[in-house]
């Protein structure tokens, strides 16, 4: 249990400082919102899973919160 904890805690620290040197770099200019909210989608798909207990959860909600996330992240590239 607690080495899952350390390796999310991990991931999800890797992921921030990956979101940081992406917004700060002018290699993806073209890409930077599909990478930030990419990363934001993983970072927090840890979180509820491992951190809110969804992995114990029945499988609608799995899959509501899934499609829910798609759909908002793919709103959000589409817009910009």
């Amino acid at each position: 249990m607690k080495k899952s904890l350390i390796l999310i805690y991990g991931l999800l620290l890797i992921a921030t400082m990956a979101t940081s040197f992406i917004a700060n770099s002018s290699v993806f200019r073209e890409s930077v919102v599909a990478l930030i909210m990419i990363l934001a989608t993983f970072k927090f798909l840890l979180v509820a899973f491992q951190f809110m207990e969804l992995k114990k959860a029945h499988s609608f909600w799995k899959i509501s919160l899934a499609l829910t996330l798609g759909l908002i992240v793919i709103l959000i590239i589409g817009i910009k």
